[in-house]
């Protein structure tokens, strides 16, 4: 047995194995099936198929991130340690919409994979009552970068979460580049960290 497969093991055994997906019916019994013919990528996308249908913890996303550096797939390790944040601290789903370079936007495209950390007003508002921004990590869903003026799905993962609990689907916060707004992003759901045992 490779290191990488007992990694991809001791995740599937995390998972409740009456946990299937939606679209497709995966279960653990499939992904056992590949490990034990040594598919290691098939069983690796299966198990995040598994964590997207039934919310995991981050122990779970931690071997899956561990597994992928093993394979050098460091795409899936940067997307499983994303998750492994959101497991761990909660996250918020959006659709984002920038605002264009001539409206006072940002100049250059809003990078894949979790790199920018901007700010957001979340309708908090400091004792002075000037809002209080919350700074969330941003991670643009698809295989590309999301343009200025363009719009896209995104997932944040809040540096406090607490601060972010009072949102729910439906809700519109803005994107800021220091105190300027760059864009408005509408919830379209939230993610509370995953405890053992959920």
């Amino acid at each position: 047995m490779d290191f990488q497969d007992s990694l991809l093991l001791k995740a599937a055994r995390l998972c409740p194995v009456d946990v299937r997906t939606e679209e497709a019916g995966i279960s653990v019994a499939d992904v056992l099936e590949y490990l034990e013919h040594d598919e290691w990528e098939m069983a690796l996308l299966l198990l995040e198929n598994l964590g997207d249908a039934h919310p995991q913890s981050p122990e779970f996303w931690s071997l899956l991130a561990d597994a992928a550096r093993l394979m050098w797939l460091h795409g899936d390790a940067d997307w499983c340690e994303w998750r492994c944040g959101e497991a761990r601290n909660g996250a918020v789903r959006t659709d984002l919409c920038l605002m264009s370079v001539e409206d006072g936007g940002r100049m250059s495209p809003v990078p894949l994979r979790g790199v920018l950390r901007p700010m957001w007003d979340i309708g908090l508002l400091t004792p002075e009552g000037e809002p209080l921004l919350g700074i969330a990590r941003l991670w643009v869903e698809g295989c590309d970068p999301l343009e200025p003026g363009g719009c896209g799905s995104v997932r944040l993962l809040p540096l406090t979460f607490e601060h972010w609990r009072h949102l729910k689907p439906g809700d519109v916060i803005t994107m800021h580049k220091i105190r300027a707004p760059i864009g408005t992003a509408r919830i379209t759901g939230i993610s509370l960290p995953v405890t053992v045992g959920s």
